[in-house]
């Protein structure tokens, strides 16, 4: 009996395959990469825009020689880039003939294109033209699990990808990655990174690459108490207490070899 091989997530920035229950649903997108848009749209997205919209003026500093500074042409009353990524966009496609539109599309060129194409399939009411309103609407389940089963999920998700690389160059902010003090369950190695919002902790070992919801890391832990070592209730015990996520709360896991516990018996 042969088996088919498990299709690609559609997006090129992923490298995760489908799982069956994924294809067996009609997903386009790995269910990582739905949690991830949905983040990004509803979590980092609105607050990256209230940095953008505090740093629309240029920073300003007295001249050396104790003048005015001088320029030759007059400056812009604010930073173009920020400016480019809130600026408007339009609701319909802009014709370009003498071919100066160019530069860094704003955050609504990103969004609006997708939600016209959304409303327009659907036959729905489009959402109100600001970039938070638009960017909650795309990540709402019955939305989102729609647009993840579409042949352009794919380019939806490497698009706001994109989108999200510029807005972060842009402000300096960035979801920060921490190391997880626990052995990765597959390969053995302490290589688990926990990302801000983000639903699986990933093993970056180059041959694992294995994800793990923090409920399944604290099972993990469990079982591994279990089978290889035992809770120390020793006072002066020389073994080393993990702090491990599981869910809201964080499971503090001491780990104490069989023969420091022979050790301490004695």
């Amino acid at each position: 009996m042969t088996t088919t091989p498990a299709p690609p997530c559609a997006a090129a920035t992923c490298t995760r395959s489908l799982r069956t229950h994924e294809h067996e649903a009609g997903q386009l997108l790995c269910t990582p990469c739905v949690h991830l848009i949905g983040v990004w749209l509803q979590v980092e997205l609105p607050r990256q825009i209230i940095v953008l919209e505090a740093s629309r003026q240029r920073e300003t500093t007295g001249s050396s020689t104790g003048g005015r500074t001088a320029y030759r042409t007059a400056p812009l009353p604010g930073r173009d880039d920020i400016l480019n990524l809130l600026g408007p966009a339009a609701w319909t496609d802009i014709r370009d003939p003498n071919g100066d539109q160019h530069g860094t599309l704003s955050i609504l060129g990103v969004l609006i294109p997708w939600a016209r194409t959304i409303c327009d399939t659907r036959r729905w009411n489009p959402p109100a033209l600001t970039p938070a309103v638009i960017a909650d609407w795309l990540a709402r389940p019955a939305v989102l699990d729609w647009a993840a089963r579409q042949p352009w999920a794919g380019d939806m998700r490497d698009e706001l990808h994109q989108l999200m690389r510029t807005v972060r160059a842009t402000t300096r902010l960035r979801p920060q990655h921490r190391p997880v003090p626990q052995l990765c369950p597959r390969c053995d190695g302490l290589t688990l990174v926990a990302t801000d919002h983000q639903l699986y902790i990933e093993c970056t070992g180059d041959n694992c690459r294995a994800m793990y919801t923090r409920e399944e890391l604290a099972l993990a832990a469990r079982l591994d108490v279990a089978q290889h070592g035992a809770i120390c209730l020793t006072k002066n015990c020389g073994g080393a207490t993990h702090e491990i996520p599981a869910g809201r709360r964080t499971l503090r896991v001491h780990y104490c070899a069989p023969a420091v516990l022979e050790g301490a018996q004695r």
